[in-house]
């Protein structure tokens, strides 16, 4: 970058960090002294609203350059990314969003708890809905230390370390401060943002090629350096059983990972009723199909305007293909086009950033404030105002131990983390909210099964596998101790959360020698399909 480019990103930066403060001291003025407003803004959003929200929640930086550079390095491969983003909403359409609004009240844990009120339940899901939210936070703040450093030109340690301390501040205060309601109205303000550049660059990028998709293709693969193989599967996940294996096995984790994930299940509290939820769902569905539609394009267009070998030398991972897009379309290096372009692209990441941390550190810290410090303290009197303040408390404690994680683990694969993320959601969240949604007989000992025996072979696997040691671009390249092949654990992981449950479940004592259990199934099933009694 130039002293003017990152002068202006600079600016850019504080202009918007100055908008997202200004929002939650305006959010902040409501004082948040129930659960309600802390973890659901009083449930006040519309469904317009909240499917910004959603999409602003979801489309992290790893959608808005991660893909693009994915297909720029790999084409017809990394357009499967988008895939498989995209069609996990059908899931969250259909099998869960109206459903967890009228049985859960803010968490994961509070769906379990409508048929089973043992502590164990409620204290296994706030374990894995913390594991997940902290791996899931970890992943973004190493993304804000190495991209946010590279886009304002400084890419030295102290750089890197001094983004991931102000990021993870930032998102302190947003969620401390402001709770649900301020989140909220970032996330809509990232979206609106987020959208509108990937419009204009899809624009850009489009006329640049007169509209014509197929010299646009064609000039991406004769750029690639690939030809023809850019525009076909197997470039990447092709050749051997166990790359093959790999990508049906990243593919389940993405498309089942997202109806377990904590902060986008936490968005379905924020409306009024379910059929609010379910609306919400289908406006993220069209914003967020719209987005990845826009994103193929850009990272056909950064190959065919950059070319893959200029992106790679950029960014081995691709994760610049879009900002040396945007400063190529904007007139080149040096041009005031290029450089406002640049910088604006820099300042939609950095928005992208704290909008996903702060949603990621609310669902966590209400995890171990309404789940886990609900459960495991005894003391009695407790009162919801001071839930509250434990949230904000654990809010502090999770944003420092994520600026810890971050700053060591600054060199890590920042899609390991996320794909293990959406894995361990996947294997630990989803099985046990199916099961309890859909299962008469399903018990107690069968939901802690399915949590645990989803999480700990997740986490396991991925330690074990190739991502972490064994290979040139390992974690630990210097050292071989991986004994499971794929670099994925979802083709194993997901399976075994649904088999523990099952085998839980089984081994149990009959429904009929437990007191109560037809009646709590079929009070949660009328409270589900009718919303009858949901908060």
């Amino acid at each position: 970058m130039t002293g003017d480019q990152r002068t202006l990103a600079l600016l850019l930066f504080g202009v918007f960090v100055a908008a997202t403060l200004s929002i939650t001291t305006w959010a902040g003025r409501r004082r948040h002294r129930s659960p309600e407003e802390f973890y659901a803004g009083g449930r006040l959003f519309s469904p317009m609203e909240n499917g910004f929200a959603i999409a602003g929640d979801y489309l992290s930086a790893a959608s808005f350059l991660g893909i693009s550079g994915l297909i720029a390095l790999f084409g017809y491969d990394g357009v499967l990314y988008c895939v498989g983003f995209f069609v996990a909403w059908l899931v969250v359409l259909l099998l869960v969003a109206e459903l967890v609004r009228n049985c859960g009240r803010f968490t994961l844990a509070d769906v379990l708890a409508a048929r089973m009120r043992e502590r164990r339940v409620r204290i296994a899901a706030g374990v894995s809905s913390v594991t997940v939210c902290v791996l899931y936070l970890v992943a973004q703040m190493v993304g804000a230390g190495s991209l946010v450093a590279l886009l304002i030109g400084e890419t030295g340690g102290r750089a890197r370390a001094w983004t991931v301390i102000g990021v993870g501040t930032l998102m302190v205060v947003f969620v401390a401060l402001g709770g649900m309601r301020a989140t909220t109205w970032i996330q809509i303000v990232k979206a609106v943002l987020l959208m509108g550049g990937a419009i204009v660059l899809t624009a850009l990028v489009l006329v640049r090629f007169r509209g014509d998709l197929d010299t646009l293709l064609s000039t991406a693969a004769r750029h690639s350096g690939h030809g023809v193989d850019f525009l076909a599967p197997g470039l990447t996940y092709g050749g051997d059983w166990t790359a093959r294996l790999d990508f049906v096995s990243l593919g389940l984790a993405l498309v089942l990972g997202t109806a377990g994930l904590p902060h986008i299940l936490s968005r379905f509290y924020t409306v009024p009723t379910a059929r609010a939820a379910r609306r919400s769902v289908i406006w993220s569905i069209g914003l967020i199909g719209g987005f990845y539609l826009m994103t193929i394009v850009l990272g056909f267009g950064a190959a065919a305007v950059l070319g893959t070998d200029a992106v790679r030398t950029s960014n081995a991972a691709g994760n610049t293909a879009v900002p040396l897009l945007a400063l190529d379309l904007g007139g080149g290096a040096g041009s005031t086009g290029g450089t406002v372009l640049f910088a604006v692209v820099a300042a939609i990441a950095f928005a992208t950033i704290l909008a996903v941390v702060a949603g990621i550190t609310l669902a966590s810290s209400a995890s171990v404030a309404h789940d886990l410090y609900g459960s495991l303290s005894r003391r009695a009197g407790r009162t919801p105002r001071g839930e509250v303040a434990v949230a904000r408390i654990a809010a502090v404690g999770i944003g420092a131990a994520a600026i810890g994680l971050g700053l060591l683990a600054e060199d890590l694969n920042v899609a390991f983390l996320v794909g293990l993320a959406f894995a361990a959601a996947a294997s630990a969240n989803l099985p046990v909210l199916l099961y309890s949604l859909f299962w008469r007989r399903f018990t107690a000992r069968g939901a802690v099964w399915s949590v645990y025996g989803g999480l700990l072979p997740a986490v396991v696997l991925v330690v074990l596998s190739p991502v972490v040691s064994g290979g040139p671009d390992a974690i630990f390249s210097g050292v071989d101790f991986h004994l499971f092949p794929l670099r994925n654990p979802g083709l194993v992981s997901v399976p075994l959360g649904f088999l523990a449950g099952w085998l839980g479940t089984v081994t149990s004592p009959a429904p009929a020698d437990v007191p109560g259990h037809a009646a709590k199934h079929a009070e949660t099933e009328v409270r589900a399909l009718t919303g009858a009694g949901a908060a």
